[in-house]
């Protein structure tokens, strides 16, 4: 990993060997800053603070080892990263993160730039982080029981992810009959007004169209009189008065002007022309003078139809107000008010259903919920077990973890082994880590029953045996042996040694019980203007960490007693390493 302007750190280089990696330095050298950069290439949140002053922006760099066809491997091609083979069934992986001193974050995977978020997700199959701001949420019951779940494994997950999704189907069929029932008011006022809306349409049953039609009529039988006198008028100008057959029309002079042309026609085709369309336009004339006298015979003044039109144009107008605006609006509203009334009315009906439901559902949801119970009570005895023993080692032989899984009883609760408890959406119980320290001691919460030191062992013994259930190959503890020393700091460092034989572990100490039992160490050292270079991240030799382990422990490098003691720490924890 390449760590540049971060914090104290310049440019720094870590080598992180599989095993134990412990990263030692003196107080405010930047070793927190190694953790806050595998934070920041995992999408933690980051922050412009964290950019060492004078520098544009801070950046990290890890370079990863991962199965192509794991879970991150998949997700990380998924995201278009690329992935360099490294042996069968290895590939590398580059993961880069940076933070501009105006707060803007970029990320990259395998080359390719993705959103924070896909860092974060590559990181639960990645990577565990332990320290003290994780301790502090172990102290909360909430955060207990979801431990206590990702230690149970599937013996909790199957049967709380069927918990989940029955949960929520419950969750719907309440939300609406509560929607139901408490807008029954509502729901009846708009279906009487839907009801008498809908009889006013089907009395009047409209016609699409029809209102045009009446439009057109209502104006003719308006002015009946006027078309009448001049359709007649029309009519005696082309065709003649019929009591004065010598009159003069149209039709007469356009027959005569015919006639006029007979004889020459034949001498000149323009003039031949010319008499043809005299002939069309005779033709014409008789025919409109045909349909004048038959339109003016079928004019009639009938005030009775005229008001029944314009009272049926009233009325469909009083429709489309109210429902329009246009008469087709009007039947449209008819057909989705008819559909609406038939939902409102079944009401009833559909109440008496989900009601069923919803005990069905609840019956369900029981039992879920017991198995759910029954597989973290199990989990929570092994667990506590585990937690006891692990606190025995660390120098507390006679402490005792115990872990309830219990329930609150409540009125309208769901019925669980003929109690009604209360529910939630993780199921119906509540978990709690307690601690008695000593015989005799009552149980109380971890946060009441241990003292400071006893209760960094405690939650040290419990991030221990949460991670020997993590399935992630890389854990990282940040100074979580806190509070520790003597005999206990020996055992810390014999915890996570051994932790490590399965997996990769990296621990920030200050403890050099802890940092002897390490595969490999590095320590952080600032140079003489306060900043960490690229030179400021060692990897220890033998002789290098004789040296670094006297410090810790006497505060003087050269120390001969210093050394004496880190010889001692070295050898006991080959020796342990070699019993296995």
């Amino acid at each position: 990993m390449r760590i540049r302007g971060l914090g104290v750190i310049e440019d720094a280089v870590l080598e992180l060997s599989p095993g134990f990696t412990a990263v030692t330095g003196e107080t405010g050298a930047g070793k927190t800053m190694v953790v806050t950069g595998l934070g920041l290439l995992f999408g933690g949140r980051s922050d412009s603070a964290l950019v060492r002053p004078g520098a544009e922006r801070a950046s990290v760099e890890g370079r990863l080892v991962v199965d192509p066809k794991g879970a991150a491997g998949r997700a990380a091609a998924e995201a278009g990263a690329e992935l360099e083979p490294v042996g069968k069934d290895k590939a590398e992986l580059i993961i880069s993160r940076s933070v501009s001193n105006e707060g803007r974050s970029r990320a990259s995977l395998g080359g390719a730039a993705v959103p924070i978020g896909v860092l974060g997700g590559l990181a639960d199959d990645l990577v565990a982080m332990h320290g003290q701001s994780a301790q502090q949420s172990l102290l909360q019951p909430a955060r207990q029981r979801q431990a206590l779940d990702r230690y149970a494994g599937p013996a909790v997950a199957e049967p709380l992810a069927e918990y989940k999704a029955c949960y929520e189907r419950l969750k719907k069929i309440e939300s609406t009959l509560e929607e139901l029932t408490t807008r029954a008011r509502e729901r009846a006022q708009e279906a009487d007004l839907l009801r008498f809306g809908l009889a006013e349409v089907e009395r009047l049953e409209p016609v699409e169209g029809e209102d045009a039609e009446l439009a057109a009529e209502s104006e003719r039988l308006g002015h009946a009189d006027t078309l009448r006198t001049a359709s007649e008028g029309a009519h005696m100008a082309l065709a003649g008065s019929p009591d004065d057959p010598a009159s003069i029309n149209a039709l007469s002079l356009v027959t005569e002007a015919t006639r006029a042309l007979e004889a020459a026609r034949g001498h000149d085709p323009a003039l031949a022309e010319l008499a043809q369309r005299l002939d069309e336009a005779s033709f014409l004339l008789a025919d409109v003078s045909t349909e004048l006298a038959a339109y003016a015979d079928s004019i009639e003044a009938d005030p009775r139809r005229l008001a029944d039109v314009q009272q049926r144009i009233s009325d469909l107008n009083g429709l489309m107000r109210k429902y329009g605006p246009k008469l087709s609006d009007v039947i449209a509203w008819s057909s989705d008010g008819a559909l609406r009334l038939s939902e409102l009315e079944g009401d009833d009906d559909r109440i008496a259903a989900l009601t069923e439901e919803r005990a069905a559902a609840r019956a369900e949801l029981a039992g879920h919920a017991a198995r759910l119970s029954a597989g973290r009570s199990q989990a929570a005895d092994k667990f506590a077990a585990a937690v006891t023993t692990e606190l025995a080692e660390l120098a507390m032989p006679h402490a005792r973890i115990d872990v309830p899984v219990t329930q609150k009883e409540t009125a309208g609760g769901l019925e669980v082994d003929d109690r009604a408890v209360a529910f939630g959406p993780t199921g119906v119980d509540d978990v709690e880590i307690r601690l008695a320290p000593h015989p005799g001691a009552p149980f109380l919460p971890i946060a009441k029953g241990a003292s400071g030191g006893e209760l960094s062992r405690v939650m040290l013994a419990v991030e221990v045996v949460f991670a020997g259930s993590d399935p992630v190959p890389t854990f990282v503890f940040d100074e979580v042996d806190a509070g520790v020393g003597g005999k206990a700091a020996v055992e810390v460092g014999r915890r996570l040694a051994r932790l490590a034989r399965s997996a990769q572990v990296v621990v920030v100490t200050h403890l050099p019980q802890v940092a002897a039992f390490a595969d490999r160490q590095l320590v952080v050292r600032k140079a003489n203007d306060g900043m960490v270079t690229r030179s400021g991240v060692i990897v220890l030799d033998d002789a290098a960490r004789r040296r670094e382990l006297a410090r810790m422990l006497a505060g003087l490098e050269e120390s001969e007693l210093g050394q004496a003691h880190a010889d001692e720490l070295l050898q006991a924890a080959a020796a342990d390493r070699q019993r296995g």
